[in-house]
């Protein structure tokens, strides 16, 4: 009776230890992200990072069973820091170009959406050479809209390069650029929808072409790493078909951000 007793009590110890090993294991998935992309991404009072992309990823890393843990970096740096390993993957809002696709790979796209002029209100300006003939376009620093600004206008317009769009707007309000381009869903929840935004408009057509805008938005792994880019794509596809995708776009969108 007593032998019985000691085996169930070694069997269920084992168990639970065993139970422990497996929690342990769980993996670590470092995700890079700028932190400064309202409302995609932003550092909140506390000093971590929220928004859409941020509520993707935990919800891509729950799919994947893997714990998330979010490396705030620089813009500029986010791809650097991913090839030097600082993190292993890039949710920031970073579309997907030929460009960058010499230096990482990219998972399908998580969401599609143009980029658009903003100038202030009754401004009278057209998005044309002529149009844009003299003024100065304020855009954030190594991104699609400042290739996209510099290729279309940069002969005729002066492009001035921010670190973030959050300064590009400032300097917009402060009357030191005439315009800024960025993704619409960014200048709109960012920018507009904020009381420094009133007196500004969008203006011009969406711009959505393949050579500057990409295929969309992804996450970016190292070069190579296809078992986490498939882990991330069949994860994609599951927040989708499940609805847990459809729950966090509601929260920050009116409309489909995902794209056609």
């Amino acid at each position: 009776m007593k032998r019985s007793f000691v085996v169930c009590l070694i069997a269920l110890v084992s168990l639970c230890l065993l139970g422990n090993a497996f929690a342990a294991e769980k993996k670590k998935l470092r995700i890079g992200n700028e932190g400064a992309y309202p409302p995609f991404n932003m550092v909140n009072k506390e000093g971590k990072v929220e928004g859409f992309d941020i509520d993707i990823a935990r919800a891509l890393a729950k799919e994947m069973k893997m714990e998330p843990v979010f490396v705030v970096q620089d813009w500029d740096g986010l791809i650097p820091g991913l090839i030097a390993k600082k993190f292993d993957c890039i949710i920031s809002s970073m579309s997907i170009t030929d460009e960058r696709k010499q230096k990482v790979d990219f998972t399908d796209k998580y969401y599609l959406t143009p980029a658009r002029f903003v100038a202030k209100k009754g401004a009278g300006f057209t998005i044309t050479k002529d149009g844009l003939k003299g003024k100065t376009i304020g855009i954030q620093r190594a991104t699609i809209h400042e290739n996209f600004a510099n290729d279309m206008f940069g002969d005729v317009a002066t492009i001035k390069a921010y670190a973030t769009q959050d300064e590009a707007n400032m300097d917009l309000v402060a009357g030191r650029v005439d315009l800024v381009v960025a993704d619409a869903t960014v200048l709109e929840g960012g920018f507009l929808n904020t009381p420094a935004g009133k007196d500004f408009e969008f203006i011009g057509p969406d711009f959505k072409d393949k050579k500057w805008f990409g295929e969309g938005i992804g996450i970016a792994v190292r070069k190579g790493d296809k078992e986490l880019r498939e882990k991330f794509n069949k994860a994609i596809k599951a927040i989708r078909a499940n609805g847990e995708y459809q729950k966090i776009n509601a929260k920050y969108f009116k409309f489909d951000v995902y794209g056609d």
